[in-house]
């Protein structure tokens, strides 16, 4: 997917970008290709690839949430990496309050810089383990949406970003291809944080480039204090029922 292809498949979407945040995308492409030399942070590298796998692929919540296009939503990014996805979010909508955890500080070094160049406003960006963020009252039950990319299985991942929902707020997971099966094993985990599975969502992306699932989960109830657990022990323990 070339950038005009890009730029075309968001605009039959109804996402018409500027210039400027054209340029932004772009900018984004040069300063992720650049530090991946020196600094691991993705396998795809070439242009089209990343505008693909990456931009539009970290975009595909937009076309199931128009108020992520418009309001100012304060939204949680769990295990972002190298910022998807919600810095193309945050490009696309510059009104969201954007903050991103993630336990390597060299990404977060890296995003730093990457949000200083893009003249990006209300990005928070925070060096930590989920676990342990999600028991701190700055962050804990927090957030209008949490949201987080093939980090873990679902039901690991849904103690891990669950937490930092606030009550009638939502968590997305975006999944690849064992999206039903990860479903069926977590939903004694989001029974037990406080959540409600809503809906299930494939979206199939241009070029042969694969299928996304995208799980929702809305926030019914607070999560029990004890969750989530230490660092480590949602991975080793997964509450699976």
């Amino acid at each position: 997917m070339t950038p005009e292809e890009f730029f075309e498949a968001l605009s039959t979407k109804g996402i018409d970008l500027s210039d400027t945040q054209k340029s932004q995308f772009e900018t984004y492409f040069h300063e992720l290709v650049e530090t991946n030399k020196v600094m691991n942070l993705t396998s795809i590298t070439e242009k089209e690839q990343v505008y693909l796998k990456h931009f539009y692929d970290s975009l595909i919540l937009d076309f199931f949430d128009d108020a992520l296009i418009k309001d100012d939503l304060s939204i949680c990014d769990v295990g972002s990496g190298a910022g998807f996805p919600s810095i193309p979010l945050k490009i696309v909508n510059p009104n969201l309050q954007v903050t991103i955890i993630d336990s390597l500080n060299k990404r977060i070094n890296f995003l730093n810089q990457l949000v200083d160049k893009l003249g990006l406003e209300n990005v928070n960006l925070v060096h930590g383990r989920a676990e342990e963020l999600g028991q701190n009252k700055q962050y804990r039950q927090s957030f209008d949406l949490v949201t987080a990319r093939a980090v873990a299985s679902m039901a690991v991942l849904t103690e891990l970003c669950l937490p930092f929902v606030k009550k009638g707020g939502q968590f997305i997971a975006m999944k690849a291809d064992k999206a039903s099966e990860e479903l069926v094993e977590a939903k004694f985990a989001i029974t037990t944080l406080g959540g409600k599975f809503e809906k299930q969502a494939e979206f199939e992306l241009p070029n042969g480039a694969g299928s996304r699932n995208l799980i929702f989960v809305s926030k019914t109830k607070e999560t029990p204090k004890k969750y989530p657990r230490k660092p480590g022990t949602p991975s080793r323990k997964p509450l699976i029922k």
